[in-house]
């Protein structure tokens, strides 16, 4: 919730409000990167990816085809002139990398498995079996490619609103510039069909403008004169000229291009399960393979070498973790990419996980249940001033305020204000404001400010969201502010209940009355009212430590005052994200619709992905096992080990994939 300092208390009695200490949440951005060759991070072109497959399909079908004549040539010469290049062409980013780890100190990977016992396939002279494990891994690849390709294109659209030019107004021309070269206080003009480059204030001109790069929203939005628009939004009709309000580099759009680019580096305790596991398995099946292929010949009689070696070999390249460390992280991406296309934006796979354990959220009010767009409803005068007199006071001592309800407080108000009518200026957070107006000490603010100055007064149970106003310490009146729910409030708690979520909570610093009807008409398990920002860090430290120790706590609010207490759930999710830099920059998930529904949406996508990536865990470890067995004993060849390697690599991508729907 933005700054709290009018919302009104109940109760006439003074409170002294214990400071808690804000502790800081500290995600764990611990990033272990696998050895994976492929370097996802560039762009993906199919053509360059096929072209080199098609040069290695078109010397492997003949050798296989032909591979009995090929084998009688001179030494087999035929045979591997067809089969070597085809093995380099595959096989030489796995060759290159198990080498380069080798050499780092870092031996017990997939590539090491693969060239070990690709090069003993080839030692013992099973050329196609070899390459054959290259050429599939390489097919493996490329569908892993395709699969991020089309997880990336969910995001895609957050990394193409970056605005390429602006026309900055000089000297009543336009001249392109660079977004990043333009300063707080241009003037710059946006025609129909250009991105809007930076934020900032319409100045002249409306128009409606698309936002659904943004926010997901497909419908339009009308702008007008003094309305503010930001750098990513399309300008649909009329030509608009903007007055600067924010560097590119501090703009909403920029913050948003940062973390979607950096959201790989949280990594889920899935992903990190895997790596470990991966760290272990791989070395056991290394000397259990070196095991097969040692003992037998000398403890059994019969029993050759060359057979041994061959299923040692099929051991290897069947115990190839190739499917898990593959399919893991793009099962993750995909829910990111997903949760993206429905204008949730998560800054790491991390956070998906922390989701599926959520049992309690939390809800701010105003700005994240209610609308925040505030109207002077009543204005009730006392002591002898009248309803203008006591409107004009509200108007000038808010006048340097940013808050929506003194927004809303001016907008009611045609006159016109003079900065010298107002000095000494000052916030006081958690009540109000004091300045002086006209030589006259006026204070405005909550009922706990009256009570703070000893300010005598008639009634502190008022309906709704009210400002007191004082004038040298006489009560001057009060203006009752109107709020409305959002749309879709009471959908998104009854959701939340299907979804057996245990509890939802409110904490909002309006006051009992207010808080105590919302929380009836939405269905809110319980409230807290009338809170400092401090005590709502505080209110969350008590349901963290309730939540049961398998359990998260999920807040949401709208960034500023509530960014201590989105940086101490255990999920910290901001509403109105693009409007908020801190939400942007402490919250875990920005749901940038400013929709409470996409609450449980991401919640639910939460738990898709995990079943995704434990469905893969599950099948690709079965199928191993299986064929492991069958291997020892010899009954699976080095084709079977491709199956079991590249064959559940393939099936768990496709498997991945679902996420992104």
């Amino acid at each position: 919730m933005k700054q709290k300092v009018h919302l009104e208390s109940s109760g006439c009695s003074n409170c002294e409000h214990d400071h808690h200490e804000n502790h800081n949440h500290v995600h764990n951005h611990h990033d272990e990167n696998h050895n994976h060759d492929h370097d996802h991070g560039g762009e993906f072109n199919l053509k360059n990816e096929v072209l080199p497959l098609v040069v290695i399909l078109s010397l492997y079908a003949p050798g296989v085809i032909f591979e009995n004549q090929l084998h009688n040539t001179f030494y087999s010469i035929g045979e591997y002139l067809l089969f070597i290049p085809a093995y380099l062409l595959s096989g030489w980013s796995v060759l290159k990398t198990a080498g380069r780890n080798i050499l780092k100190g870092r031996v017990f990977d997939e590539t090491f498995l693969m060239a070990v016992a690709t090069l003993g396939a080839i030692a013992i002279h099973k050329l196609p079996e070899a390459v054959g494990v290259m050429l599939f891994y390489k097919i493996g690849e490329l569908f892993q490619d395709i699969a991020v390709s089309r997880s990336r294109n969910s995001i895609k659209a957050l990394l193409e609103v970056r605005p390429d030019y602006a026309n900055i107004q000089i000297d009543g021309e336009l001249k392109k510039v660079s977004p990043e070269t333009v300063k707080i206080g241009d003037i710059i003009v946006v025609k129909p069909g250009e991105k809007i480059p930076l934020d900032g204030e319409i100045i002249d001109g409306n128009s409606q403008v698309d936002t659904s790069a943004l926010t997901g929203e497909s419908v339009p939005r009308t702008v007008r004169l003094s309305e503010t628009v930001l750098a990513g939004m399309i300008n649909k009709m009329g030509v608009l000229s903007i007055k600067v309000t924010k560097l590119f580099d501090e703009s909403s759009i920029a913050k948003i291009l940062d973390l979607v680019q950096n959201a790989k580096s949280k990594k889920a305790e899935t992903e990190k399960f895997i790596t470990k596991f991966a760290r272990y398995y791989t070395p056991i099946v290394v000397f259990t393979s070196l095991a097969v292929a040692l003992l037998p010949p000398l403890f059994i009689s019969g029993a050759t070498s060359s057979e041994w070696v061959y299923r040692a070999l099929i051991l290897l390249v069947i115990s190839c973790p190739c499917g898990l460390v593959i399919s893991i992280p793009l099962g993750y991406f995909g829910g990111v990419g997903g949760a993206a296309k429905r204008g949730i934006l998560v800054k790491g796979s991390t956070f998906l996980d922390s989701l599926n354990a959520v049992n309690t959220v939390v809800f701010d009010k105003t700005g994240t249940l209610t609308k925040g767009v505030f109207q002077v409803s009543k204005i009730v005068p006392q002591n002898g001033f009248n309803e203008q007199e006591l409107l004009q006071l509200a108007v000038k001592v808010e006048s340097h305020s940013n808050h929506p309800i003194a927004q809303s407080i001016r907008n009611a108000s045609d006159e016109k204000i003079d900065a010298l009518d107002v000095r000494d200026y000052e916030e006081i957070a958690g009540y109000g404001i004091r300045a002086k107006v006209k030589n006259q000490v006026v204070i405005a603010g909550s009922d706990r400010l009256l009570h703070r100055e000893n300010i005598a007064h008639d009634n502190c149970q008022l309906e709704g969201t009210v400002i007191h106003l004082a004038v040298d310490n006489i009560y001057a009146g009060y203006i009752v502010i109107a709020d409305e729910l959002k749309e879709d409030a009471k959908h998104a708690i009854q959701a939340l209940k299907r979804m057996g979520v245990e509890k939802t909570v409110m904490l909002t610093g309006d006051n009992q009355a207010i808080a105590s009807r919302i929380a009836q008409q939405l269905g809110i398990d319980t409230y807290e009212a009338e809170l400092l920002p401090e005590e709502k860090v505080n209110a969350i430290e008590k349901l963290l430590s309730s939540a049961g120790k398998h359990g998260k706590v999920a807040f949401i609010g709208d960034g500023i005052n509530d960014a201590p207490v989105i940086a101490r759930a255990d999920v910290g999710m901001a509403m109105g994200g693009l409007g908020s830099d801190a939400a942007i920059e402490t919250a875990d998930i920005v749901i940038m619709t400013d929709a409470p529904s996409k609450v449980a949406e991401a919640i639910q996508i939460a738990r898709k992905t995990r079943q995704i990536v434990w469905q893969n865990i599950g099948f690709a470890l079965a199928i191993k096992a299986i064929f492991i067995g069958l291997g020892i004993f010899g009954i699976a060849t080095m084709w079977e080990a491709v199956f079991a390697d590249v064959g559940v690599a393939l099936l768990a991508i496709f498997n991945a994939t679902r996420a992104m729907k």
